[in-house]
């Protein structure tokens, strides 16, 4: 199927992140259609917006914003106005519905979402904790995270914790290895969720394929078995159910839609927890 192609250009006073996803998720809702995205984050002055203006100009198409500055709002819709290029500031529609609830209006300030405040911290914190306990590293602090993921080789356990770690959640993943033993206090722990991920032996053996080929390693291997990964799984599966700990199947889940799973599951342990304390 051809292919048709437009350009898309985000202008926005702070890193470009909002702009990015919002774009990108409704552009994934049109098959056959793709955006060339052009990116002008930390636009804050006139003249930073007058050099993606040029740009615009160049490369005429939708032109989305997250400025908050009025006469910078003002000069972009003006060109975009006299060019014909659709412009749409992404957050007007949610300040607005903001300030209709609240009864006040909102302050501009460029960057707000990236402000060095507490919760911050907490996703830095998360995410040295997170990277300090990948695969099984450190088990004796296992304790001390708040959510531990289990699962066999290729289950997406690292980018899952990472995106966990984003999140302000403290978490540990721990591989499950044919013939080798779970660390000692996995199976004690208390206070951390603990989430078994799983998925079809198919898929398993067509990512470990994929890997041993980027490796040039060899494909003659029990690690890409089909017998021997079916009884991964299963195994895997009984020790899930054997301790009660949920289990999530990841085959065609995204790493976002398996994080918001554990993070609803998450949110559900924490309440079971304090009222038990």
């Amino acid at each position: 199927m051809s292919r048709s192609y437009f350009h898309l250009h985000l202008v926005s006073d702070a890193t470009g992140e909002t702009l990015i996803a919002v774009s990108r998720a409704v552009a994934a809702q049109y098959q056959g259609v793709a955006s060339i995205e052009h990116v002008y984050p930390f636009v804050r002055s006139l003249a930073q917006l007058d050099r993606a203006i040029s740009e615009i100009e160049t490369a005429p198409g939708v032109v989305l914003f997250t400025l908050v500055d009025t006469e910078l709002i003002g000069r972009l819709e003006a060109v975009c106005r006299d060019i014909g290029s659709p412009c749409l500031s992404v957050l007007q529609p949610i300040f607005s519905l903001f300030q209709a609830y609240l009864g006040t209006a909102s302050t501009s300030r460029p960057g707000a979402q990236h402000m060095l405040n507490a919760d911050y911290f907490k996703r830095i914190d998360a995410l040295n904790f997170t990277m300090l306990h990948d695969d099984g590293q450190l088990p004796e602090n296992l304790e001390q995270a708040d959510v531990v993921l289990l699962g066999i080789s290729r289950t997406s356990k690292t980018p899952t914790s990472i995106y966990l770690a984003n999140r302000g959640i403290k978490t540990a993943n721990v591989p499950l290895v044919p013939g080798v033993p779970l660390p000692g206090g996995v199976e004690e722990i208390k206070g951390p969720l603990v989430v078994g991920l799983v998925a079809s032996a198919e898929r398993i053996v067509q990512i470990r394929q994929n890997r041993l080929l980027a490796l040039n390693a060899d494909q003659e291997t029990s690690y890409v078995d089909r017998m021997s990964v079916a009884e991964e799984v299963a195994h895997s599966r009984r020790l899930f159910a054997q301790h009660g700990w949920p289990v999530i199947d990841v085959t065609r889940r995204s790493i976002e839609e398996t994080a918001a799973a554990i993070i609803d599951l998450y949110k559900e342990h924490r309440i079971k927890f304090i009222a038990q304390s």
